[in-house]
């Protein structure tokens, strides 16, 4: 971490005109001519900064433009809608030298822009006098590592994206006042220079509030002690936002002043580009309003001459520890972005493209599990999802070929059924694209469009590129799903060893002292997830329940997240709240002795909340009342009696999970340190890294509750005792998705693997430190490797196929290519085995196949023979190919299941 310059102490740069609203500054370098605008001081220090030093490193972007959207996406309290906030767009032209900066002007008019700085139409985004539909997708720089980051860039490439978004996480970058980290995971630039070096553009949604299910929705908690402060509303030392539609309306008439303001302080700013509100149907002129949700087809801006702008596309759901998993069908989301797109639709931004790891006690919520997978198309360690990835790659390809006709006017618009429409869209040069839509989730739909019969199943959009050929169907994936799996990791054998943390106690003359209960975050400041509650109870040898009554009863309601109660230094009982309600009464009973008993609630706070109106002022940590039951007297208050807080844990003030701290100990070693598994333990041992480069995960399976750290670096919570229930039936993805439609893992903890970047290890001697809360086997913790454990595909002879388009347009005279099977296993690994293969008519899905009534014998062969020990293969789906014809007359399809093959086999 490094302590910048003071904005103040920037303007002696003749190179930059500063402008100061509140807590808003503007920088535009006037020498240099680059142009850089941000609703956020503090991150624009740091920008000063590299203007006055470093600006090469950041400003030698080509045709790269930044559009900062203040919040991201966050359940609103109203039915888990999304809302967002103010963006805006600038471009910087970057050359060799600093000299050869440049930036243009952002203008809402048709002309073209010189040198290729971006510009909005009602239409499309154009760049370099070409109109474009962008497709973008979310990446977060901190929710995985710089190693990972190209290769997760260049995935998104290939899978035909424009455009990369990410937050500015301000608590991460400004963890205390004036000291700020730009290194590691949170080094911004190497981030945006390697979209750079990539050629794709950036979206920097530059906060500095985020939401994102990020702890404390991105803001520092400092910022909640600045004196007079009142988030998100019409207050003096708060002027900034994001996402705030719904709350607007919640704070009614400061609320709405509070909006005018923003956007009138934005425009005001003359940055020279355009600003959008995410979520915020009164966004003032010119302010852009733009949709996030599942569907956004039915949006329109305010004003008609607005681009229609969808900035988050959900394509699955976050996690929360004792939730189920969620699932969203590629063929629903691929639907859902067609439907935009034939409405006018000209940037679509999915949200998220890869979630990554929610590292450390970065996760907010509360209750929002270490893994933020999303479900994304790159799935949280960097791995490709199929079909989801490669369904959505053709979609977008599909878009592309559609692209000179989709920027040039309206469609028109043609029903061809109660449920059914065409929109034509028709460009200056005579090309014509269509888009085929089929609404009814009950039933295909044959249709007549320009003469021609088309078949379109239910849900669904066929993209026709030149009016006559189908090219893509929604509903249709030709792609492999591929199934995956943890294999160990053929690691030696963890020796643990085992330190016991003290239950804080009554003689501790270091602690704070209070009379009565106080607010957690208060007193600890989110240092730790830990506060102490400690008080004592005197108790007479004269009661009755120490003469064969029944033990008295203790009762505690705290505001949450989650509490572990100990008398007398033993754990008498836990209890936890959950994300939709944080606040926990436990009511247990307690073996109170005669003579002074003492009272040490350890309150665990599970993130703090990202969302919500006023939400810095919401409440954690045990605020009574505390209550003791079934004496002689009745019952006992102890909530207004003098309480002792301890602020963390003994083990975290002494730096247990660090290399240098694990070894200022005595740990316990052997059998004893496992055989018994005891509440507030320490657990460390040393490994070295396993070969190979798939991705890693712990398994935690047999653990209960806490942390992990690896070389000193914190993996995050993990929390295998809360296992959800819930309705997990089967999915469809037919019909309106919302996030409890498509669910698994009901009954299994809800994180049961907890990432570990290779780029943490070190050849040998790798410190695994772990801290248990409740009671864990340690002994059955492992290392595993994530790959393919198997591949199917489920294509059918008259699957559209893109490559045919290519020969049309080409004018080439090559023959109709079939459509093809593909299957591909993960790289150090080849196709060992065909578990199904049937040309004919297929039952089931993935992993369920069976042989329907038609069916080639010569099924299992032509597979075998074409893909056994190899990585990937491709098998024509054709009669000619199969032999023979088993159903003359009958719509046939290849079904596959074909399993991948390393040196470690999957476990079950």
């Amino acid at each position: 971490m490094n302590t910048l310059h003071p904005c103040k102490e920037v303007s002696g740069n003749v190179c930059a005109t500063i402008k100061w609203y509140c807590t808003t500054i503007i920088i535009t370098p006037l020498c240099a001519g680059a142009l850089f605008s941000s609703l956020d001081c503090v991150f624009n220090r740091w920008i000063l900064w590299h203007i006055r030093d470093t600006t090469p490193q950041i400003f030698n972007l080509p045709i790269s433009f930044f559009r900062g959207f203040g919040l991201t996406h966050c359940p609103s309290q109203l039915g888990g809608l999304h809302t967002s906030n103010f963006s805006s767009t600038y471009n910087i032209g970057g050359r060799e030298e600093r000299k050869s900066v440049r930036s243009e002007r952002v203008e809402w008019e048709y002309s073209p822009p010189e040198n290729g700085s971006p510009e909005l139409s009602m239409k499309a985004i154009i760049i370099s006098g070409q109109r474009r539909i962008l497709i973008s997708g979310s990446i977060h720089y901190p929710r995985s590592t710089p190693e990972m980051w190209e290769g997760l860039i260049q995935k998104a490439k290939d899978a035909h994206l424009d455009v990369i978004q990410t937050y500015v996480f301000w608590n991460g970058h400004e963890p205390s006042p004036g000291t700020y980290n730009f290194e590691g995971s949170y080094d911004l630039v190497r981030f945006i220079k390697t979209v750079q070096k990539l050629g794709l553009y950036v979206h920097l949604r530059i906060g500095p509030y985020v939401c994102a299910e990020w702890n404390f929705g991105g803001f520092p908690v400092w910022l909640k002690y600045v004196p007079g402060i009142s988030f998100r509303t019409d207050n003096e030392p708060f002027k900034i936002e994001n996402e705030y539609g719904p709350v607007s309306r919640a704070s009614g008439p400061a609320g709405r002043s509070y909006l005018n303001w923003a956007a009138e302080m934005a425009v005001g700013l003359e940055t020279g580009v355009p600003w959008v509100m995410c979520k915020e149907d009164d966004a003032p002129d010119p302010v852009i309003n733009t949709c996030n949700g599942f569907y956004c087809d039915t949006f329109t801006p305010n004003t008609p001459y607005k681009p229609i702008m969808w900035t988050e596309a959900w394509s699955g759901w976050f996690t929360e520890f004792g939730g189920p998993i969620h699932h969203r069908p590629v063929e629903d989301l691929a639907f859902a972005v067609a439907r935009f797109i034939q409405k006018g639709g000209s940037f679509i931004n999915y949200y998220m493209y890869h979630g990554g790891t929610n590292f450390g006690r970065t996760a907010g919520g509360p209750f929002i599990t270490t893994s933020y997978d999303y479900d994304a198309p790159i799935d949280e360690y960097g791995l490709i999802r199929e079909p989801k990835y490669g369904h959505l790659k053709e979609l977008h390809r599909a878009i592309k070929l559609c692209e000179q006709a989709l920027v040039s006017a309206d469609p028109t618009v043609t029903s061809l059924g109660s449920l059914q429409q065409a929109h034509v869209f028709s460009s200056q040069t005579g090309g014509c694209a269509a888009f085929l839509a089929n609404y009814n989730p009950d039933s295909f739909a044959r249709v007549m469009f320009n003469n021609v019969h088309y078949n379109i199943p239910p849900w669904s959009i066929s993209i026709l590129p030149d009016c006559s050929n189908v090219v893509f169907n929604t509903a249709k994936v030709g792609v492999q799903t591929s199934q995956m799996q943890m294999y160990p990791a053929n690691t030696q054998s963890l020796m643990w060893e085992r330190y016991d943390e003290v239950v804080a106690s009554l003689e501790d003359n270091s602690l704070i002292t209070a009379t009565g209960l106080l607010e957690q975050i208060n007193i600890t400041r989110d240092t730790s997830d830990y506060l102490w509650y400690i008080t004592s109870v005197d108790v007479s040898p004269a009661e009755g329940f120490l003469h064969g009554g029944q033990l008295p009863v203790l009762t505690v309601q705290s505001a949450g997240h989650a509490l572990h109660i100990f008398l007398n230094g033993q754990l008498s009982g836990s209890a936890y709240g959950s994300r939709e309600d944080r606040r926990i009464k436990f009511s247990g009973s307690v073996n109170i002795r005669a003579g002074t008993n003492k009272i040490a609630i350890l309150s665990v706070a599970v993130g703090l909340p990202n969302a919500g109106v006023h939400y810095e002022f919401w409440s954690t940590g045990v605020l009574g009342p505390v209550v003791l039951h079934g004496l002689d007297e009745g019952s006992r208050d102890l909530t207004w009696q003098k309480w002792l807080y301890q602020v963390g844990l003994k083990g975290e003030a002494m730096n247990l999970n660090s290399l240098e701290g694990a070894s200022s100990v005595e740990w316990m070693q052997g059998s004893l340190a496992v055989q018994d598994q005891q509440p507030l333990s320490w657990y460390r041992a040393y490994f070295d890294a396993p070969d190979g480069n798939d991705p890693l995960a712990l398994d935690m399976g047999s653990m209960g509750k806490g942390q992990v750290w690896i070389n000193g670096q914190s993996i995050g919570r993990y929390w295998i005792a809360y296992a959800p229930n819930g309705d997990c039936n089967s999915c469809s993805y037919i019909g309106t998705y919302r996030s409890p439609k498509c669910q698994s893992n009901c009954g299994q903890p809800t994180q049961r693997w907890y990432h570990v970047p290779r780029s943490w290890l070190q050849p040998t001697r790798n410190l695994l430190v772990i801290f248990e809360e409740v009671g864990g086997d340690a002994t059955k913790i492992s290392m595993m490797k994530r790959s393919v454990s198997s591949v199917c595909a489920d294509v059918s002879e008259w699957h559209p196929t893109l490559k045919n388009w290519d020969i049309e347009s080409n004018g080439q005279p090559e023959e109709y290519h079939k459509p093809k099977v593909h299957l591909q296993c993960a790289p150090g690994q080849s196709i060992s085995a065909i578990k199904f293969a049937s040309y004919g008519t297929p039952l089931g899905t993935c992993g369920n196949f069976q042989q329907g009534a038609c069916h080639s014998p010569n099924s299992y062969t032509i597979l075998e023979k074409n893909c056994i020990g190899q990585e990937r293969c491709a098998v024509a789906i054709s009669t000619t190919n199969f032999g023979s014809d088993p159903c003359p007359n009958v719509m046939k399809r290849v079904a596959v299941e074909a399993i991948c093959s390393s040196a470690a086999q999957p476990i079950s």
